[in-house]
């Protein structure tokens, strides 16, 4: 049964598991900042990391479903995991039946379209979660579009616990950073580009950047990410219509507000305000 949806122009929804997509949406909002947007933190299920797909898959639902209801006709899934483990499942199985019209864009394809122009060795590493990783979207990803480019990936189950924790800048981090980076390299000695895949990861980037080796290109996502999103509207100009534009930001999550509020202040450099919101 379909659900009955408003037609009229929303804001744009950006999904996260946690609180990594607040850098997408930073991006986004520097590049389009004329548009509304719904942020959405599925903090209190956080990480997806590690969970099945069938899990990722149907808490990703909850969120799209949720985001439609509350006006999205856009939303971006600012989450590697569920990119890698829902976006399909939604995007085919799922959309014709909740509405057609509407549509759900996920971050690794747009981050794999710059590779091509970045690598010059044509070996690529990729660091981000266990599912990601297991779910080996970025190699079937960059494979379409450059068959000719060899991937490496490296799972960093710490990485993610750290930013939540705000860990990212404590001594201990720089042990679990050192090791992720150079059991990748281990892997592939001619890598001179590393895709951060997992959106938490930027908050980690001067460390990140302190133990990877000279002349190795870090690639963080959101840059990517917003300017793919900018090229999307211009080309698709009904979505862009059913988008709204008066600049506002509205946050949600799944866990206390307090929490969030106090957490996000690290990817945002900003005060902000939150609503509580269940998916289940």
């Amino acid at each position: 049964m379909k659900q009955q949806l408003s037609q009229q122009p929303g804001p744009i929804g950006i999904f996260d598991s946690g609180y990594g997509g607040l850098t997408i949406l930073s991006k986004i909002r520097e590049v389009l900042p004329q548009y509304d947007y719904i942020y959405l933190g599925d903090n209190a299920r956080t990480p997806y990391g590690s969970r099945s797909f069938e899990i990722v898959y149907e808490f990703t639902l909850q969120a799209v479903n949720k985001l439609f209801e509350m006006g999205c006709h856009l939303v971006i899934l600012a989450c590697n995991t569920a990119s890698a483990k829902a976006l399909r499942s939604i995007q085919m199985n799922d959309l014709p039946n909740i509405d057609p019209q509407r549509r759900v864009l996920g971050v690794i394809r747009p981050t794999v379209e710059c590779i091509g122009n970045i690598t010059h060795s044509r070996h690529v590493g990729v660091l981000a979660t266990a599912g990601t990783i297991k779910s080996e979207s970025y190699p079937l990803e960059i494979h379409k579009l450059f068959p000719d480019i060899a991937v490496s990936a490296e799972a960093c189950p710490m990485w993610v616990p750290l930013v939540e924790n705000n860990e990212a800048n404590s001594p201990g981090a720089d042990f679990f950073i050192e090791k992720y980076i150079n059991s990748l390299l281990q892997q592939d000695r001619h890598i001179d580009t590393v895709i951060l895949g997992c959106t938490h990861y930027p908050l980690l980037l001067p460390k990140i950047k302190q133990h990877m080796p000279d002349g190795i290109q870090v690639i963080a996502q959101g840059e990517y990410v917003a300017t793919s999103l900018k090229e999307y509207l211009h080309r698709h100009p009904e979505m862009a219509a059913k988008c709204t534009q008066q600049g506002q930001c509205t946050f949600c999550t799944t866990e206390s507000e307090e929490k969030f509020i106090e957490s996000a202040s690290a990817f945002l450099h900003q005060s902000i305000t939150v609503q509580h919101l269940s998916l289940e």
